[in-house]
């Protein structure tokens, strides 16, 4: 009995140690997070040999797109004859980003860096730039005050260690050559002791980590190396499950990743290294768009950049870059340190939560007269449009604890308008608080903007409220009970709009369009509420199907859009950019009607990892 006392004393006691060793990990993991949380914007450099022929990095001799001879010629164009770093840095920090990620060795095994690793292929060695490239530019961004990041390819499809070469060729079986293996394991732990003790990073950027097993990789092994030069290094989550945050890439999430810390990687055009002729830039508009709804979901941006081979950027992402900075200087409170925002249910659009939880902002795509937040068990204390000291917000809080905003003399950002809201302690937002509303209520309101707006929000809900009212589907002949107050232009609105709101029913799921909207009967035609005039094409995302036609509703306006980031070869789906006339927007509420191929079908899928590159 005292044996058994004494084992459940000890057991007792390893576990309480177990627990605080658990927790004080967490805490110190929770510290060494903390600026990358707070970054909010990164940029990623993809540069090296392929842009000088500008192809796709590695992958092009990896499909055969290219023989991988040919692919090494390019070492002979790599002049770096105008690069300078102390540009790149100053670029970088005028976009407003915290940090920068740049390739220092992708697939193809070209090292920009003076490497001495075994049979290493380097910039310095083999290339007329015939100097450490690397080097200048993390000194740079360390004197910027600037978090540095190093990418770094596990494989390496040039080394003769390596066991892969092409998709369709290998060199060796692991299991044949053990110590073959082995000398690559210490080829590529020599590199990552190099950059680690010469630079010091924060971050390590690991690519390619499905070719091989943990085990394989020696992943614990390579993870205690880097921390033997920082033993707050922050892994990105390609190291076979040893990182510390995951790295969706091209596809925005629909909604936020479940690890706390997350970061999307973006390209501006198609392609990641610099490609003369990939001219499918997104707009500067488009990606502060998307720095707002990653923001809004509590992650990092980090937008890449593919400088030419002789280390000039080029002129359309210098644009974008200054667009960028433009923004983020004007709102960096609303951007820098912030949480993830409120619910999709409380309000009908992106949003973010001050650190302190004090502060509300809300960022707007378009200009409008006013926006709605559903449940707010609190009264904000004050209101403001950020960068515009004399606008004037006006706040209704109401019974059912709805705060209605007006924005009588709003200046609005070209691009998103950020609004704070701002509370004396941090506001509760209640669940499923908003009321059923009446249709004759409604039909009275003497705002017919209100009015429409309240109608769309209902039906998005899945409470429409003007079935069995005598609404006829195109909105003629209609029989709908009218009284003495009843708002002629609001019933207007209505019959102009009918086909969306005849036996329709609930719309889109909160991540998926940031407004209202509505679905067809037989679930094939999406119809999507755009308020006041937005400053560019509304987007949808993880639209799964393919889309027939869109146009406006009501006056039968064929309209176009574009998809971007679709990758073929992926089941993630691209972001639907829809072009929205501004002489045919409504003055009320502007409705788009989706054609798709078939009753819709929604993405819920985790976007990660290009692991194919066909």
């Amino acid at each position: 009995m005292k044996n058994r006392l004494i084992k459940a004393i000890s057991l007792g006691l390893l576990l309480s140690a177990y627990s605080i060793n658990i927790q004080a990990q967490s805490v110190d993991n929770t510290q060494k997070m903390e600026w990358f949380k707070k970054a909010k914007l990164g940029i990623f450099i993809h540069w090296g040999i392929y842009s000088v022929n500008g192809i796709s990095e590695s992958w092009s001799f990896f499909n055969n797109y290219i023989n991988y001879d040919n692919y090494m010629k390019q070492l002979n164009g790599f002049s770096a004859s105008q690069y300078h770093p102390e540009q790149w840095t100053r670029l970088i920090k005028e976009s407003g980003a915290q940090y920068a990620v740049i390739t220092t060795k992708h697939h193809d095994g070209v090292s920009l860096w003076n490497s001495k690793a075994d049979k290493a292929i380097t910039v310095p060695g083999n290339t007329p730039a015939k100097k450490d490239v690397l080097s200048p530019f993390i000194s740079d961004l360390k004197k910027s005050g600037l978090k540095t990041g190093l990418y770094f390819s596990l494989p390496d499809w040039s080394h003769p260690y390596y066991d892969v070469n092409t998709r369709t060729k290998k060199r060796y079986e692991l299991k044949n050559d053990p110590k073959r293996w082995e000398n690559f394991v210490n080829y590529y732990q020599t590199q990552l002791r190099e950059l680690s003790s010469s630079y010091r990073p924060d971050l390590l950027w690991f690519d390619g980590d499905w070719e091989h097993t943990s085990d394989e990789w020696r992943a614990p092994q390579t993870l205690n190396l880097l921390k033997e030069y920082n033993p707050n290094i922050i892994i990105n989550s390609r190291l076979n499950s040893h990182g510390d945050y995951d790295t969706p890439e091209q596809g925005i999430p629909v909604t936020a990743p479940q690890n706390p810390y997350w970061e999307l990687c973006y390209t501006m055009n198609d392609s990641w290294g610099y490609q003369p002729y990939d001219n499918n830039y997104k707009t500067p508009n488009m990606i502060i768009r998307t720095l707002a709804d990653v923001i809004s979901m509590g992650g990092n941006l980090l937008l890449d950049i593919g400088p030419k081979s002789d280390g000039t950027i080029p002129e359309k992402q210098v644009e974008i870059l200054k667009n960028l900075g433009r923004w983020t200087l004007k709102n960096k409170d609303a951007i820098y340190e912030t949480e993830q925002g409120i619910p999709f249910e409380n309000y009908r659009g992106k949003s973010a939560l001050s650190a302190s939880k004090k502060s509300l902002f809300l960022y707007l795509e378009e200009a409008k007269s006013f926006t709605r937040i559903y449940g707010l068990d609190s009264r904000p204390v004050s209101a403001k449009i950020i960068g515009d000291e004399r606008a004037v917000v006006k706040v209704d809080y109401d019974a059912d604890k709805t705060a209605t905003l007006y924005f009588p003399e709003a200046k609005f950002d070209k691009d998103v308008t950020v609004v704070e809201l701002t509370f004396d302690t941090p506001p509760i937002f209640l669940k499923n608080s908003k009321q059923k509303a009446q249709l004759t209520d409604i039909l009275e309101r003497k705002n017919s903007q209100l009015a429409s707006y309240e109608i769309a929000d209902q039906l998005h809900l899945g409470n429409n409220l003007l079935n069995n009212t005598g609404l006829t589907g195109d909105g003629l002949d209609m029989t709908i009970k009218k009284t003495a107050r009843t708002n002629s232009e609001t019933l207007q609105w209505i019959s102009k709009h009918a086909e969306a709101l005849f036996e329709t029913g609930k719309g889109l799921p909160g991540g998926y369009y940031s407004g209202m909207s509505a679905l067809s009967k037989d679930r094939q035609t999406l119809y999507l509420f755009v308020e006041g005039t937005p400053n560019g094409p509304i987007a949808l995302k993880g639209i799964k199907n393919s889309i027939a036609r869109i146009r406006i509703v009501g006056e039968g306006t064929l309209i176009s859009h574009s998809v971007y980031n679709k990758l073929y070869w992926s089941e993630t789906p691209g972001i639907v950019y829809i072009d929205v006339p501004e002489d045919r927007l409504d003055k009320n509420m502007t409705v788009i009607a989706v054609l798709l191929d078939k009753p819709l079908e929604l993405y819920k899928g985790k976007v990660g990892a290009i692991e194919s590159n066909l």
